[in-house]
């Protein structure tokens, strides 16, 4: 461009040189132009270098947007198949987890069953108990009455007992004994005190024995009385009207019911006579020792249990 300048201005001072006036001012005119054309011309050259630049510059964005849309190209291809591969997961995941959930809710179902099953039958269980409990209480409500009815009938027999004791005092060591055991009273009278030998009748020493004897039963209206006749093992030989010791002991048993029916105050039903004849011994038969304490009549006391055996039964 400097050139062109340089060759212009002295093409110039030759026409000034060689020319006319007129020529000169057209040679004038036409170098302005020249010049306005130059101007133009190197305006359009730097836009044309400013052009070149921002096409440089086009050019390296056009790169990287070349290789940026490659990169999320590659992405987008790599995500499509990682998305491929996540489909086919999810895919198989959720048959699985169909399967699972099947299972599962079969499951649940099935222990939801056997929960519904074990509480009712704890339901039951419960009701049950307390049933049981119930009836325990009852049942401890009835033993207690009853330990505490027994303990009162064994006071009272031991209170029998004591009376009848000291009602025969004057009997002692005459062949009479009184013991409780078993919850009864057992009155024994060897038949020295009673009869003469191979007899049912009563001597005067016995009645009496057996009359206060009475006078004690009569004031317990609510006593089993049980006379027992025994004897030793020798057989009977007397005569008459008796066949053996059974019957012996038998007649010698009703004697002494008839002396304690002779006490008003005594109810007969409750008075009971059995003989037992030698098949009850409480004593050896091998000697004579023994064979006197075998003949005897034991009265056996016993409290009447109709409130105990009404009791009992409510506890069964």
């Amino acid at each position: 461009m400097r050139k062109l300048g340089v060759l212009a201005i002295s093409a110039v001072f030759m026409l000034n040189s060689c020319v006319s006036s007129k020529d000169y001012k057209a040679l004038e005119s036409r170098h302005a132009d020249s010049k306005r054309e130059n101007r133009n011309l190197q305006s359009d050259m730097e836009k044309y270098e400013n052009l070149e630049e921002d096409f440089s510059s086009l050019e390296k964005d056009y790169e990287a947007a070349t290789a940026e849309r490659d990169r999320l190209k590659n992405e987008l291809t790599s995500s499509r198949k990682n998305y491929e591969t996540l489909k086919r997961s999810y895919d198989a995941l959720e048959e699985n987890s169909s399967a699972a959930i099947s299972e599962n809710s079969r499951q649940n179902r099935q222990l939801l069953a056997q929960l519904e099953e074990k509480e009712l039958a704890l339901l039951k269980e419960q009701t049950r108990l307390e049933k049981l409990q119930r009836d325990l209480d009852a049942r401890s409500k009835r033993v207690n009455e009853l330990e505490a009815l027994i303990a009162a009938k064994d006071a009272k027999m031991n209170a029998l007992k004591d009376a009848i004791s000291k009602a025969l005092t004057n009997f002692e060591g005459k062949g009479l004994t009184v013991e409780q055991r078993n919850g009864k009273v057992y009155v024994s009278m060897e038949n020295k005190l009673l009869f003469s030998s191979g007899s049912w009748a009563v001597n005067s020493d016995g009645r009496q024995a057996v009359q206060q004897l009475g006078q004690v039963l009569a004031q317990n209206s609510d006593i089993a009385v049980l006379i027992e006749g025994h004897t030793d093992n020798v057989p009977y030989n007397g005569s008459g009207p008796l066949q053996d010791n059974w019957d012996l002991s038998t007649k010698r048993a009703t004697s002494i019911v008839q002396i304690l029916k002779e006490n008003n105050s005594i109810e007969p039903q409750n008075l009971t006579a059995a003989g037992r004849g030698e098949y009850a011994p409480i004593a050896t038969n091998e000697s004579s020792a023994g064979r006197a304490k075998n003949r005897r009549i034991e009265v056996i006391l016993t409290p009447k249990l109709d409130e105990v055996t009404k009791l009992l039964n409510e506890v069964d």
